[in-house]
């Protein structure tokens, strides 16, 4: 039994026990924008897409608002929720989510992130919308997969006549959370369910099925009805309005978009079976779906599902560059907020010189990978006028998402380590984007499938090697660490063809000399020539393994510099 605390204590003035006085803590990551504070994307869009200034300010400016923040936190905090059957026994399939999480999709959507190259009639639709995607990747990642999803599905639904009406509500900016028929919905959500548990990224494995059912007029075009039998190992957003999807009909992998909510107004046979509990990505739902008897509309012809898919893959894997470009800038500047507004030994703690090294050298693998993804994007924008173009994307675009999406949790680590034991809590929104980092790497191909593509690329069609060769060659003579660069790519490009186990360093190769080329045209002398002394082939004793090791006659002056015009202003 507990003791009454004696009376002579309880009369102890309580001052002397006050230790809970707070000092000397960093400033929240807020009141800022992550557009107009950030020089490198301000110069994008000055140089290539002026007339999407307005928007891009506009979705900054979520980014560093307290009151988003708080949306992206309880997003994550309180998680979806399966719901099989409703209170009447009725299958339903159906996720129940946070009111956060309807709220972001709604700002997404108002914003255009989805959509914006499939709207505007301007120029470089494609690169704008990439700003917009890397901005709303500083503000929460579940959402991303979504936006990111209905970016890449209106590939597919603009090649089929059938899905016509679909394409006309992907460009939709009014979010709605309900399963009305298409017709009825002011824009839509989609999802993609492709892989399975016996082949996961070999789609060459798939094991459902498709049988003819009928054709008949869907929304003013003729549509072929299959029914759909299988199972799906990973299908993230199932309460999407529709879904890709892939079936062999006859043996031959064949491509189908299976609207959740049927013409009628009846529910799709869709099934749910569980939630995926995810190391990350928690705000966002992915499942294990079971197709029985489901109604889907055939896209494309009957065998040439792959490929059909693939025509959409280009979209989504620009997306994941972008995406974790983004989410690397996020992490570098929640860690420039934390040691800016934090001392320690007489000075903030991003004036010590070790940690000036540390995020000069994270600012500058930020930029790098920034600049090369929306060099991407700009090429996409080319792909159907511009042959050069169009042969730089096909290998850039996987190599980007490789190589980017590997860098995101080493910046989102390093990050961390800036907040010490602070970032390990769950109050700290740099313990989300550390979970969060290396899920973009994973999803839509793995690192290895990434290499392989860009090594298939260049096997199919050597004018693809041409073609990066081409993009750095106005550079040739500037700098002779960027032309060891280019020959050390070149050679690794021309062995990777004879070998497979080459394929990983020639595609960190050709993302590195993608990053220096576009450095040295838009970066800053300084920026660039940090990157050439400890990046290019033979400048190692320059950088070791960690962010941090700067060194062989970079100052910390000149590191300070660097790291100041990286921080995002008010």
């Amino acid at each position: 039994m507990n003791k009454p605390i004696a009376p002579e204590l309880l009369a102890i003035p309580t001052g002397r026990y006050n230790t809970h006085q707070v000092l000397n803590q960093a400033l929240p990551a807020t009141q800022f924008n992550a557009y107009t504070g950030d020089v490198v994307l301000q110069s994008a869009i000055a140089r290539d897409a002026p007339w999407a200034e307005a928007r891009c300010t506009a979705l900054g400016a979520l980014a560093g608002d307290e009151q988003v923040q708080e949306l992206a936190r309880l997003a994550n905090r309180h998680l979806p929720e399966l719901k099989t059957h409703d209170r009447f026994g009725n299958r339903v399939d159906w996720v129940d989510f946070h009111p956060s999480w309807h709220q972001l999709m709604s700002l997404a959507w108002q914003h255009e992130v989805p959509n914006l190259s499939w709207r505007t009639q301007e120029k470089n639709g494609h690169l704008a919308r990439a700003v917009l995607s890397y901005l709303w990747n500083q503000v929460e990642h579940g959402t991303a997969c979504p936006t990111g999803m209905a970016y890449a599905s209106y590939a597919g639904f603009e090649a089929e006549p059938a899905l016509a009406i679909w394409a006309e509500k992907s460009r939709g900016t009014t979010y709605e959370f309900s399963r009305r028929e298409v017709a009825d919905k002011p824009s839509v959500v989609i999802g993609y369910a492709m892989t399975e548990k016996q082949g996961g990224s070999d789609l060459r494995q798939t094991q459902t099925t498709a049988r003819y059912s009928h054709s008949a007029d869907y929304h003013g075009a003729t549509a072929h009805w299959y029914e759909l039998t299988g199972h799906k190992w990973f299908c993230s957003v199932p309460q999407s309005d529709g879904f890709f999807t892939l079936a062999k009909v006859d043996g031959e992998v064949t491509c189908f978009f299976l609207p959740r909510t049927l013409p009628d107004g009846s529910f799709n046979r869709f099934f749910i079976q569980r939630l995926k509990d995810k190391a990350g990505n928690k705000s966002n739902a992915s499942s294990e779906i079971e197709y029985a008897g489901s109604m889907a509309i055939r896209v494309g012809e009957e065998g040439r599902g792959i490929r059909e898919i693939l025509s959409h893959a280009h979209l989504t894997r620009l997306d994941f560059a972008v995406g974790s470009a983004g989410l690397m800038r996020q992490a570098l500047t929640l860690a420039l907020r934390h040691t800016s507004t934090r001392n320690a030994f007489g000075s903030s703690i991003a004036e010590r010189p070790m940690m000036t090294n540390v995020l000069a050298d994270m600012a500058v693998e930020v930029e790098a990978a920034t600049l090369m993804s929306l060099r991407i994007a700009r090429a996409t924008d080319l792909m159907d006028s511009d042959e050069q173009e169009k042969l730089l994307a096909r290998v850039s675009t996987p190599a980007a998402k490789f190589f980017n999406c590997s860098r995101a949790p080493s910046i989102a680590n390093e990050a961390l380590q800036c907040h010490g034991g602070n970032g390990f809590i769950e109050e700290n929104p740099i313990a989300r984007v550390f979970r969060e980092s290396p899920l973009n790497s994973v999803w839509e191909g793995t690192a290895n499938m990434m290499c392989m593509d860009v090594r298939r690329a260049m096997m199919r069609d050597p004018r693809t090697i041409e073609a990066v060769l081409d993009e750095v060659r106005p550079l040739a003579g500037q700098d002779a660490r960027f032309d060891a660069l280019v020959q050390h790519t070149d050679q690794l490009m021309r062995a990777a063809l004879d070998d497979e186990f080459l394929a990983r360093p020639m595609t960190e190769a050709l993302a590195r000399v993608l990053q220096g080329a576009e450095l040295m045209r838009y970066s800053s002398t300084e920026v660039s020539d940090l990157f050439l002394a400890t990046r290019a082939p033979g400048t190692s004793g320059h950088w070791g393994s960690h962010y941090g090791t700067l060194a062989g006659g970079i100052t910390h002056e000149a590191a300070g510099r660097i790291m100041r015009r990286a921080m995002v202003s008010k």
